[in-house]
């Protein structure tokens, strides 16, 4: 199910910004593209997703942006400082070479860093953060699923109503049969054993009988409509259910013997569709 959160925070690390995207799959599969210092974290972020979504491709975006007031200050490693110049004084008594400037000193791994940072202090900042934003993006999910499942309820009601009328229509349908086959032995003018006639209009009877499709249709739009009801995460349900509603549809429309039934097979594929490719998007 597609959806968006952001979620940021001014903590005393920086400014924490938390992004979640979502779009469909069968499975759920989490990407997390965290800074490095944040890379411990992943086991439990992803563990987390687990508990609030059950299917669909999360990418996960974390960012530390420091504050130019942290940018600004710098701390001095006075023992490295002094063992560099007492170096640099060996050297420079050996080999005449140029004293280092005081950038190239800064420069000098273990001379200068920023100021020490919490790491679980961090951490724990970048969770809670995680945790608002799965939270937005849950709720995000659900609004998005409540109109999905409003749209699936429209055309399972049309479906509901496409079968309705068809099995008002099946027995006149038989019976216009049945009785364009005697007009035409009438017109032959022949004598026809009666007894086998009647064998023949009833084997065509049921060659063309789709009570059991119908019955089955109804029963899978029952089922649609009680796992909307239910509500939570539905989706591969109503995927398998789509597909049994394409099969009866598809039985339906091979056994059609007039012109309206086919039309009706081929709306109840269409709306069938129409629900299959909304079904993709829920969780």
């Amino acid at each position: 199910m597609t959806a968006f959160a952001r979620e940021s925070s001014n903590t005393e690390q920086g400014t924490l910004t938390v992004e979640l995207r979502t779009v469909n799959h069968r499975y759920l599969d989490c990407t997390f593209k965290l800074p490095d210092s944040l890379r411990a974290l992943e086991p439990n972020l992803r563990e987390r997703a687990g508990k609030k979504l059950a299917r669909g491709k999360v990418d996960c975006f974390v960012r530390v942006q420091q504050g130019p007031e942290r940018g600004t200050t710098l701390s001095i490693n006075e023992d490295n400082l002094k063992a560099l110049a007492d170096a640099s004084r060996q050297v420079a008594a050996v080999f005449e070479v140029n004293q280092p400037t005081a950038l190239d000193v800064l420069h000098f791994p273990g001379v200068c860093s920023p100021p020490e940072q919490s790491e679980e202090a961090l951490q724990r900042a970048v969770t809670e953060l995680y945790s608002a934003a799965l939270d937005t993006l849950a709720a995000n999910r659900a609004r998005e699923g409540e109109k999905l499942a409003s749209l699936i309820r429209e055309r399972i009601d049309q479906v509901a109503k496409e079968v309705a009328v068809t099995r008002e229509r099946i027995p006149v349908l038989q019976q216009q049969q049945r009785d364009k086959v005697i007009a035409r032995i009438e017109d032959l003018d022949a004598d026809v054993d009666q007894g086998r006639l009647e064998q023949e209009l009833v084997y065509m009877a049921q060659k063309s009988d789709v009570d059991e499709e119908l019955d089955r249709l109804d029963a899978h739009v029952t089922e649609v409509r009680r796992i909307l009801d239910k509500g939570g995460p539905c989706g591969r349900r109503l995927d398998f259910l789509m597909q049994e509603l394409n099969r009866e549809a598809n039985t339906l429309s091979s056994k059609s013997t007039s012109s309206s039934t086919t039309q009706s097979s081929v709306e109840l594929k269409v709306l069938i569709e129409q629900m299959r490719e909304q079904i993709q998007n829920i969780e």
